[in-house]
C-alpha cells in the first residue's frame, strides 16, 4: 500500500471524460465460499540454488484461473522450497513478502536462513510468487515503462499538471484492460488465497504454518477466515488495517508517512556536524521542500524531478537504515556539491521502484479489484488536497500511484470481513510508528481475529520488524514457531519490545566500502529483508 489548492478555473474541463466505463458500484464476491477439494498435483522439485540461499529448490503448481471452474483455463504458479532438516517435522512454513505484488521465492531462502537453525529445521519454508507475479505465468506488466523518469511532478498546483497524471493514470488502467481483459477478473486477493490453499494440498498437507509480511498479513487473515481449519500457526508482521482495505487506508498512510519523513529530518538535523543542514528540524524540513521545488523546474541529471525525489526518499519511511544514505544525497544537493550523489540514490531507491513494471501492475490489479474505489475524480481531489495540507510529504505521489483504480476497467468486489476467524492464536508484530501499515491497522486486525496475541516495537518506525536484528521480537518469533508459545498480558497488547537504536552516519571509511551498494548498502538482516520486502507496502 503506497502509501495547496487547484485553482476552481478549468475543473468542468478536467472532469469531461473522467467518468468511468466501468459501474461505481461493489460487486459481491460470489467466489468467498472456498472449494474443498483440489484436482492432486505431484510437484517435482529442482536446484535453484543461489549464492546466499545454497539449499534452494524450485518448482511450479497449475492451478485454475477461476476457482469456480477448476477445469478451465489454468495459470502456473512458481514455487520455492528450503527444505526441513530435524528429525520432528513441524509441516511447510509458507512465506509472503507482501506488496500486493511481492516476488516470494527468495523469501523462503531468507526465513530458512535468518531464523535460527534449530526452528527452520523444523519447517519446510516455502516461497511462492502470487498469480500474475514475477516467474507465476501469465506475469503482468501492463504499460511497460509506465514509471520512466522524468514523470510530472505530483502535486497538481496547475490544470496541465492534474490533467498530464490523471492521463498517466488512465492510460495505465486502459493498458492493464487491453492486455488482460481475461486475467484482471481474476487478480484478487480470494483468487490468490485459493491459491495458497491449492498449494497446500500439492504439499500433501492437512493443515500450513503461514508468515506473511505487509500485504502478506491481509492475505493470510483471508486465509484463516475461508479455511480456518486448515491453518496450524500464523505470524502477521506490519499489520495492514483490514477495514480500511484500501481507499481510506491510503489516506491513513501518508499522515504516517510524513511522521516518519519529519523523523528522518529531525535525524538529519540531529548529525548538522555530518551534513550542515542545520540543527533546527524546522529549517532542514523548509530544505529539503525547496529541493522538491528546485527539482520540479529542474531536475537532477535530467533524470530526478519532484515525483522521482520523493521515490527516492519514501524507502526512508520504511527502513531507516537507509537514512545516512539519504541524507548523504540531501546534502550534497542542498550544500550546492552537485547532483551526482543524489541520482545515484535514486538509482539506488526510488529506480527500484520505478523498475517494478510487474509488481506494480499485481499491485494495481489487486488493489482495483479487491475492494471499492471512488469513481467520481472530484473526491479524490477533495480527499487529496486536504490530506496534503497536513502531510505534503508524499500525500499526492500516493494518489497518483493509486489513481488507475478511479479508471479500473474491471468492476470491485467485496472485501473480506475477517472478523472471529477460528483459528489457533495468530501472532501480531507491529511497530507503534510503522508508516506503511499505521498501528491502528494492528489493533484492529488483533481484536478481530480472535484469541491472537499482539507484540508490539515500542517506538519503531520500521515496516517488517521481525528478522531485522530485534533480538526481543525475534525470540517471541521463534518460541511461537518452536511450540506454539506464546505471550498474554490479559490487556490489548501482550508483550512490548523495545526499538532497535537509530542508525549512523556513515564515516569516510564505510561510504567508500558501501559506495554504489544502497539500497542492500544498509548492511544487516534488516536491509536484506527490506531488500525483498520492496517499497510501497
Amino acid at each position: 500500500m503506497r502509501a495547496t489548492a487547484v485553482s476552481l478555473c478549468g475543473v468542468a474541463a478536467l472532469m469531461t471524460g473522467l467518468v468511468a466505463a466501468v459501474p461505481s458500484a461493489a460487486g459481491t464476491d460470489a467466489r468467498s465460499a472456498p472449494r474443498t477439494a483440489h484436482t492432486p498435483h505431484t510437484l517435482t522439485w529442482k536446484k535453484c540454488a543461489t549464492k546466499d540461499h545454497p539449499r534452494l529448490q524450485c518448482a511450479s503448481l497449475k492451478v485454475p484461473l477461476d476457482h469456480d471452474r477448476p477445469h478451465g483455463e489454468q495459470i502456473t504458479l512458481a514455487l520455492s522450497r528450503v527444505q526441513h532438516t530435524a528429525k520432528t517435522y513441524q509441516g511447510p512454513l509458507l512465506v509472503n513478502p507482501g506488496g500486493p505484488g511481492g516476488s516470494g521465492l527468495s523469501m523462503a531462502g531468507f526465513v530458512a536462513k535468518t531464523l535460527p537453525k534449530k526452528v527452520a529445521a523444523g519447517y519446510d519454508v516455502i516461497g511462492f510468487d502470487p498469480r500474475g507475479v514475477g516467474r507465476s505465468k501469465p506475469a503482468l506488466n501492463c504499460r511497460p515503462g509506465h514509471a520512466k523518469p522524468v514523470r510530472p511532478a505530483t502535486v497538481p498546483y496547475t490544470h496541465a499538471l492534474e490533467r498530464a497524471n490523471i492521463d498517466r493514470a488512465r492510460a495505465f488502467a486502459e493498458a492493464c484492460g487491453s492486455k488482460y481483459a481475461d486475467v484482471l477478473p481474476f487478480i484478487d486477493t480470494v483468487s490468490a488465497v485459493k491459491d495458497l490453499d491449492a498449494i497446500r494440498a500439492a504439499l500433501g498437507a492437512e493443515k500450513i504454518n503461514y508468515f506473511g509480511y505487509s500485504y502478506g498479513t491481509y492475505l493470510g487473515a483471508v486465509y484463516a477466515k475461508l479455511f480456518p481449519d486448515r491453518v496450524r500457526r500464523m505470524a502477521l508482521d506490519s499489520v495492514v488495517d483490514p477495514h480500511n482495505v484500501w481507499y481510506d487506508a491510503n489516506l491513513t498512510q501518508d499522515f504516517a508517512f510524513d511522521a516518519r519523513h519529519k523523523a528522518f529530518l529531525a535525524w538529519v538535523a540531529k548529525h548538522d556536524k555530518k551534513y550542515r543542514l542545520g540543527t533546527d528540524p524546522a529549517k532542514v524540513e523548509a530544505k529539503w521542500y525547496a529541493m522538491r521545488s528546485a527539482l520540479a523546474k529542474k531536475p537532477a541529471g535530467k533524470k530526478v524531478g519532484a515525483a522521482e525525489l520523493e521515490d527516492t526518499f519514501m524507502p526512508g519511511g520504511y527502513f531507516d537504515g537507509y537514512w545516512p544514505f539519504l541524507a548523504e544525497a540531501f546534502a550534497a544537493y542542498a550544500n550546492g556539491k552537485g547532483t551526482g550523489p543524489l541520482v545515484e540514490a535514486y538509482e539506488n531507491f526510488g529506480a527500484v521502484d520505478a523498475a517494478g513494471d510487474n509488481s506494480y501492475s499485481v499491485y494495481a490489479a489487486v488493489g482495483c479489484r479487491h475492494a471499492a474505489w471512488p469513481r467520481d475524480w472530484e473526491q479524490w481531489r477533495r480527499d487529496n488536497w486536504q490530506v496534503h495540507a497536513k502531510a505534503p510529504f508524499m500525500t499526492w505521489n500516493n494518489a497518483w500511484y493509486n489513481a488507475p483504480c478511479a479508471f479500473w476497467p474491471v468492476r470491485s468486489l467485496q472485501p473480506v470481513d475477517v472478523t472471529n476467524a477460528s483459528v489457533p492464536p495468530v501472532l501480531i508484530f507491529q511497530a507503534t510508528d510503522d508508516a506503511a501499515t499505521p498501528y491502528e491497522g494492528a489493533i484492529t486486525m488483533h481484536r478481530k481475529l480472535r484469541g491472537s496475541r499482539l507484540v508490539v516495537e515500542q517506538g519503531g518506525g520500521n515496516h517488517g520488524i521481525t528478522l531485522s536484528g530485534n533480538a526481543c521480537l525475534d525470540g517471541h518469533l521463534a518460541a511461537y514457531l518452536t511450540n506454539g508459545k506464546v505471550p498474554q498480558s490479559g490487556g490489548e497488547v501482550d508483550a512490548v519490545c523495545k526499538r532497535l537504536p537509530e542508525p549512523k552516519p556513515r564515516s569516510a571509511a564505510r561510504g567508500a566500502a558501501e559506495t554504489g551498494a544502497a539500497p542492500s548498502g544498509a548492511s544487516g538482516s534488516g536491509a536484506e529483508l527490506h531488500g525483498l520486502l520492496g517499497f510501497r507496502g
